[in-house]
């Protein structure tokens, strides 16, 4: 559910200028999609939606990119416990509760060795196409 009513946030916004929640909402509810505010909310920052003067419109993703890298510089050290390779992986130990938001930074910075990761409550697999990728990536971590 959650997913097709993401692609129909973007259909909606992409088709003509919303220009409030209210009005998004009720074009989702033209959709056969009814929605809380709370959760209309949280959607359009998962999906990196900002209010523009022409309406919601995706937010640039360089920037959005750069400014998670930034973010993933500033708290990688004050979260991340330890850091090693095994192969193709690249795994890191946070303190409890943290790996979720740095491997959602890690994802959203969008380096180009990663394939994606996975997270626990302190843990993260970095996955990436090989070993010489997963170094650059362990190299790149120790550095922040």
């Amino acid at each position: 559910m959650k997913a097709k009513r993401q692609r129909e946030i973007l259909r909606q916004i992409a088709a003509r200028p919303l220009r409030t929640q209210d009005e998004l909402s009720a074009a989702l509810e033209r959709a056969g999609i009814a929605v809380s505010q709370g959760t209309l909310s949280r959607d359009l920052r998962e999906l990196g939606i900002v209010k523009t003067a022409d309406g919601y419109a995706p937010v640039d993703r360089g920037n959005a990119s750069r400014q998670a890298g930034e973010r993933l510089a500033a708290v990688l050290p004050q979260i991340v416990r330890g850091l090693g390779m095994a192969q193709h992986l690249v795994v890191l130990r946070t303190q409890p509760g943290g790996a979720s938001m740095v491997a959602q930074l890690l994802d959203a910075s969008e380096w180009p060795e990663v394939i994606g990761t996975v997270a626990g409550d302190d843990t993260i697999f970095v996955a990436t196409a090989d070993v010489p990728s997963a170094r650059r990536v362990q190299e790149r971590l120790e550095t922040l």
